[in-house]
């Protein structure tokens, strides 16, 4: 059986329309095989060929002047790069309908095929199907699974693509470290709790009137008995 293979995938833009002359100015990707974080990731600002808006220098802190060096998304540093960072995995983005429409508009554009919509798993869904009516943003999603998104003053795609993928892994159930016997450091938590519960072992359930008395049936017994000399 073959691995599989996941990205979790997010972008910036220069603002939300992908059909009325929007672009994207930050790609980040980060792999999983079979759903655990391989440590490979992808990033890449790209020069959109227009101004960015007022709303997304807010949300970003990406301005013109941070992309005016940068690479075009149909330069090989960028398009190749990434699609050659992705090939053959499923795309897993949070409203992976607004990611879908703009990374195919730019394929599109540089003549390259679209990735289609079957090879692509929208986080938002999966989050409303499971708690319906609960809020399904990345940052409230954060804040349920106790996600640290401190770091995330301003969006970022590489940064929420990692945030991103543990989400995800959350939302298929999260990751306990079943049967895990090697020492921990630090305070257990999930599934380390009830590890470190397992291997603590049952409370004492002898008394020590009992204890004593065991020990005086033993001493009449005569000689060593035999289980001692393994103890």
């Amino acid at each position: 059986m073959s691995d599989l293979r996941e990205i979790a995938f997010d972008t910036e833009t220069t603002g939300l329309k992908w059909d009325q002359d929007d672009r994207i100015i930050e790609l980040g990707a980060v792999e999983l095989v079979n759903h655990v974080p391989t440590g490979r990731t992808f990033q890449a600002y790209v020069n959109p060929g227009r101004p960015v808006s007022e709303a997304t220098i807010r949300i970003t802190g990406i301005t013109d002047a941070d992309l005016q060096d940068q690479p075009p998304f149909e330069h090989p540093d960028i398009v190749d790069a990434f699609l050659g960072f992705v090939d053959g995995a499923t795309l897993v983005a949070h409203n992976a309908s607004f990611d879908r429409g703009f990374l195919n508009m730019e394929l599109e554009r540089c003549g390259r095929p679209a990735i289609p919509d079957e090879h692509w798993v929208d986080t938002v869904m999966m989050a409303r199907q499971r708690y319906p009516g609960a809020p399904a943003s990345l940052d409230a999603l954060c804040k349920r699974f106790e996600i640290n998104s401190e770091a995330r003053t301003f969006h970022g795609a590489l940064l929420d693509s990692q945030l991103l993928a543990e989400v995800y892994l959350e939302l298929l159930g999260g990751r306990v470290r079943a049967f895990d016997f090697g020492e921990t450091s630090g305070p257990a938590t999930g599934g380390d709790h009830r590890a470190a519960q397992r291997s603590a072992g049952r409370p004492e359930m002898l008394t020590e009137a009992e204890r004593q008395a065991h020990a005086e049936f033993v001493a009449s017994l005569g000689g060593q008995p035999l289980w001692s000399r393994y103890a």
